[in-house]
């Protein structure tokens, strides 16, 4: 079974080189417990492997056996710039890594027509406001979900898409979007993407969803990762569960691994210790 790297070394080496091509996988996490870490660093690292080869296996390795590298790295964003979001990236990984692997990567920015649905003033996030005057004149303008539908099209065949988030999203829910959209868009992109080949990561923070929509979220995607916070005396650590996931919840289960310990590092998201059932 070919794999697209998650671009995390540890992780990848145990669940035989990373996610079964054609995954849809919602990466689901409280705030600050390493999910959107999780997110650039898969982002950069298989950037790197396009750009600089010499960096990638400094800070990656040896990709095994089963793993095929994206032939794209797509990121998509809602309410950022790639700009903005590389400086972001700066403020957890080294700049090393961020300056080759953002090379490797192209960002997409839909933050004008996410905020086209708002009351935010428009000087605030477009940089020339008679295109957004445009936009709200044109009944045929495609709606936000719809953007994203065409740009998916064009970018996901067998390559590496980071959808950034479906937090954004659910915070959009109103007049244009309401939560019938944005669970009928998870279980359309599992859908496609056994179409497409590739891998694609979808970033929600768990705490703007109830549990039963978090749950409805899960069942659409093909996996699910669970990223926490967890404390112990007067320590915390973050933590990551791989819940229902083909192809990689088996591997994990061979192993007898229950929960991962992580950490950020210059290197950006890594494993630090690996919990097994004793």
């Amino acid at each position: 079974m070919e794999r697209i790297p998650f671009g995390v070394g540890q992780l990848d080496s145990i669940v035989n080189g990373g996610a079964p091509t054609g995954s849809v996988v919602l990466l689901s996490g409280e705030a600050g417990a390493g999910a959107r870490e999780f997110m650039h660093t898969s982002a950069l690292i298989n950037g790197l492997a396009e750009v600089d080869d010499e960096l990638f296996d400094l800070y990656y390795g040896t990709p095994s056996a089963d793993a095929v590298l994206p032939d794209e790295v797509h990121y998509i964003s809602f309410t950022a710039s790639g700009s903005q979001l590389t400086e972001e990236m700066r403020i957890a990984m080294d700049d090393d890594i961020v300056d080759a692997g953002t090379e490797g990567v192209e960002f997409h920015d839909l933050s004008e027509r996410y905020f086209h649905i708002s009351p935010v003033p428009r000087e605030w996030y477009a940089e020339r406001t008679d295109n957004i005057k445009d936009l709200r004149a044109r009944h045929e303008r495609d709606d936000l979900l719809g953007a994203l539908g065409i740009l998916l099209n064009d970018v996901a065949s067998g390559n590496l898409v980071v959808i950034d988030s479906l937090s954004d999203l659910v915070s959009a829910m109103g007049e244009e979007i309401n939560w019938a959209d944005i669970s009928f868009l998870v279980s359309g992109l599992q859908k496609a993407a056994h179409e497409w080949g590739g891998l694609i990561l979808l970033y929600v923070n768990h705490d703007t969803l109830s549990d039963v929509r978090h749950g409805q979220l899960s069942d659409a995607a093909h996996g699910t990762m669970s990223f926490a916070w967890e404390s112990g005396g007067s320590t915390r650590a973050r933590t990551l569960v791989i819940k229902q996931f083909r192809g990689v919840l088996s591997e994990i289960e061979d192993e007898n691994i229950v929960q991962f310990e992580t950490e950020i590092g210059d290197a950006g998201f890594d494993i630090s210790d690996v919990r097994k059932i004793r």
